[in-house]
């Protein structure tokens, strides 16, 4: 198969190309549909990125991919499994799809930092005098005797 590209996102305004010679792919025998075939057939995808050794990919990018994927790494090398069609092709594009969205999602530079803001002296005013009111609703329900 060709080049993985990945769609221009957040963080990779153009797009990103990960050369076929950095992914590795192997086959197994899957479970799940199949009928005969699924016995004799090596269905299931395993496809394999190493961020660390990759050329297509910045410093910068390498290391927020790094401690953004550190729970899914073995190594410096992340691993998609594809097992839920019946032909290897079309596990082979599932799998290449998810390792593009993956890598698209998790490079995006984190969101801006929420500044807190002052509330309007409006609003402050208006929850008060709320109080008020829900105060002197409960005070006419008050029994006088106690």
């Amino acid at each position: 198969m060709p080049d993985l590209r990945v769609p221009p996102g957040p963080g990779i305004p153009h797009g990103l190309i990960l050369p076929e010679r950095e992914l590795s792919e192997k086959f197994a025998r899957a479970s799940g549909p199949g009928g005969q075939g699924v016995n004799t057939t090596d269905s299931r995808v395993q496809l394999s990125f190493d961020i660390g050794a990759s050329t297509a990919l910045t410093p910068e990018q390498r290391d927020r991919l790094f401690s953004r994927l550190s729970n899914r790494l073995a190594g410096t090398t992340i691993a998609i499994d594809a097992a839920e069609f019946r032909s290897q092709h079309r596990n082979r594009s599932a799998a290449r799809e998810r390792l593009a969205e993956i890598v698209r999602t998790n490079l995006a530079p984190p969101p801006p930092a929420r500044r807190p803001r002052r509330r309007s002296r409006g609003s402050i005013e208006r929850r008060l005098a709320d109080k008020r009111r829900r105060s002197a609703l409960k005070e006419t329900r008050r029994n006088p005797d106690q």
